[in-house]
């Protein structure tokens, strides 16, 4: 992550700088110069980043309040009981009622359903669960960088977002781009999730430190119920995941359906249903929900530096034009693989900025050359759905468990986000094409 974020500063200020030594001022305007543009770029990033980790803040609370009514009352040990056969294979080192897994399914669902930023609260829970295991604090685990894998080539069935652009942009047929976008995730995160074990064989995970994790009280402050790794429990029976997993897929194609009728209804039903639990399981849940609040107000305070870093270096380089030279270069290229030079700024730009990668879309979707129903219309719109924005993952899921030596974690967002991109490509060609 060093050389990543200084590569897009330097980058950015030679590019600046050269700019700035051939500029000629014009007397007669105002024209600012290209250093003053990058400045004022900067510390608008600086400012954005911080507006967003506010705007954050509010969604962390209501969420992470939620789960901790679910973790009081024992629902994240039993989906993790219940989702343990499955993960098992990718996830070894988690003990089987360990929370983690339940946060994690959560995380993968909210995903799913294509909620957007509620999913961050559940990841960053599984994210603070899975440090609970963590042998050499301040270093990423296998299993954290695995999940962090999953969860940004995570299978996506409903993308609200993008069918409400697509929408307003005036698509005959806004819910068209759901079979590319699923058929596409869905491979991505399979073949992402085998080179990641792949690539981890080359990278030892260090397990220096402590052995005792119950020792660790300081990796496990954000989360105030004790660790449980007891086995002793009778283990559910295969048929019993085989059939959750048999209903979540039946909901695929209902999904696919009727999901932009019943998607506004998510959230509060969901609210509703765990604050229902809670009063089934005699949990006081308005103090409850308060402390879990609690939680996600200091989460994401100290996700406040991260965004700034990434954000900042994003700024720089769009700013400078860098991104606009590497387009001009590729694109003359990937053209003849099915991705022309009018959808690579979207490939190029999701993994670093979320509200860059919309801009995007919708400048897209919203051209009368080009429109939500050509072939670029249904590309930028499959790779906003199968991809994410890796580093943004990276920075706000590491930066709440403090997380500093990203070991292999790079590589991999980078080779998830190439197979998504192929994947996207691939998917739109065979049914646009």
């Amino acid at each position: 992550m060093n050389w990543v974020l200084f590569l897009l500063v330097l980058l950015a200020y030679l590019i600046t700088g050269w700019e700035q030594l051939s500029w000629i001022p014009v007397e007669t305007t105002n024209a600012i110069s290209p250093m003053q543009h990058m400045n004022q770029a900067m510390l608008d990033a600086s400012t954005q980043a911080i507006t967003l980790a506010i705007g954050l803040i509010g969604v962390m609370m209501l969420f992470l309040g939620l789960i901790k009514i679910l973790e009081q009352g024992g629902a994240l040990t039993a989906i993790a009981r219940l989702m343990y056969p499955i993960f098992k294979p990718l996830f070894p080192e988690i003990p089987p009622e360990h929370p983690a897994m339940g946060a994690m399914m959560m995380n993968l669902s909210a995903n799913v359903l294509g909620l957007g930023n509620a999913a961050t609260p559940f990841g960053i829970r599984a994210m603070q669960s899975l440090n609970q295991l963590n042998p050499n604090p301040g270093t990423a685990t296998n299993a954290m960088i695995l999940f962090l894998v999953i969860n940004t080539t995570c299978v996506t069935v409903l993308p609200t977002k993008i069918i409400a652009m697509r929408s307003a942009a005036g698509s005959t047929d806004p819910a068209g781009v759901i079979p590319a976008i699923l058929t596409a995730s869905l491979i991505a995160t399979i073949l992402a999730v085998l080179l990641t074990k792949f690539i981890q064989r080359f990278f030892a995970e260090p397990t220096t430190l402590t052995e005792n994790i119950n020792e660790k009280t300081d990796n496990a402050s954000a989360l105030s119920s004790p660790l449980d790794l007891s086995t002793s429990s009778k283990p559910v029976p295969l048929w019993a995941t085989v059939l959750a997993m048999s209903v979540l897929i039946s909901l695929i194609p209902i999904t696919i359906i009727y999901g932009k009728y019943f998607s506004p209804w998510v959230i509060p039903t969901v609210t509703v249903a765990i604050f229902t639990f809670g009063m089934l399981k005699k949990i006081k849940i308005y103090e409850c929900f308060i402390e879990g609040a609690k939680e996600g107000f200091d989460v994401a305070i100290k996700i406040m530096p991260y965004l700034v870093a990434i954000l900042l270096a994003v700024a720089m380089f769009r700013e400078s034009g860098g991104l606009d030279y590497v387009t001009q270069l590729l694109g003359q290229y990937t053209r003849y693989v099915g991705l022309p030079p009018e959808a690579l700024p979207m490939a190029l730009l999701r993994p670093f900025s979320g509200s860059g990668s919309f801009g995007i879309l919708a400048s897209v979707l919203n051209d009368p050359n080009l429109g939500p129903d050509s072939y670029v219309g249904y590309l930028v719109s499959t790779l906003m759905g199968t991809t994410e924005t890796s580093f943004y993952v990276l920075a706000v899921y590491f930066g709440a468990v403090q997380i500093k030596k990203f070991r292999h974690a790079v590589i991999a967002a980078v080779v998830a986000d190439i197979i998504g991109v192929t994947c996207a490509v691939t998917a739109v060609s065979w049914l646009f094409g």
